[in-house]
């Protein structure tokens, strides 16, 4: 399943926090978000961005407290 058809799926989108605004941020937030947490593969598959631009993206939303990583998953903050 596509990031879109995920998205498009959810019957309501989650609120983007008001402080991404770096377009990669803001759809790796909401990716983990509307699919209950995700691993770095599934968001390197269904969002086709390298493992290497993922990376620091993933740490600035850990740093910033929005999504943490439990086991092999990130989750959004509020969802562990």
């Amino acid at each position: 399943m596509s990031a879109t058809q995920m998205i498009s799926r959810s019957t309501s989108a989650p609120d983007l926090p008001d402080d991404l605004t770096a377009a990669d941020s803001k759809l790796v937030y909401l990716f983990v978000a509307v699919s209950d947490g995700a691993t770095v593969d599934d968001l390197q598959t269904a969002l086709d961005i390298k493992k290497i631009s993922l990376f620091p993206v993933l740490d600035t939303l850990s740093k910033r407290g929005l999504i943490e990583r439990v086991e092999e998953q990130y989750v959004t903050a509020s969802a562990s």
